[in-house]
């Protein structure tokens, strides 16, 4: 078997990444994609977060983290809170309904995952998983 190139490393981990967030969007039906969850498992790990703060830690353009969170409190899964200190800084806190929501995608993702995932040995899950751990 000859090496593959870049292109087709790219492309075959793209094919399993699209898989999942399809299957993911089918199965959660919560009108929300994984950007907004995302932007929910920052708040909960993180506390309230400025938006430019998040938009940093997960990669994403201003824009796009402005927009995500308007929906985000659209729907009350998070709020705006002003700084005690200073009332210019805003801040993202999550809401109960937002923890409720992230639990069951989190959860619906986990056996989505198991699914995927039951059709390797636990040799070639370990095997995998070092080989994403090397690539990091």
């Amino acid at each position: 078997m000859e090496n593959p190139s870049i292109f087709e490393l790219i492309h075959m981990m793209d094919k399993v990444n699209n898989r999942l967030i399809i299957e993911w969007n089918k199965t959660f039906n919560e009108n929300i994609g994984i950007s907004h969850i995302l932007v929910l498992a920052h708040l909960k790990n993180h506390g309230k977060s400025r938006p430019s703060d998040i938009a940093k830690a997960l990669g994403l353009a201003p824009p796009s983290i402005t927009h995500l969170c308007e929906k985000l409190i659209k729907k009350e899964l998070a709020v705006r809170v002003t700084d005690e200190e200073d009332k210019r800084i805003l801040y993202l806190e999550i809401r109960d309904k937002g923890l409720t929501i992230l639990t069951k995608a989190q959860d619906e993702g986990k056996e989505l995952r198991k699914q995927l995932f039951e059709k390797l040995t636990t040799e070639e899950q370990q095997h995998l998983l070092s080989i994403y751990a090397k690539l990091i």
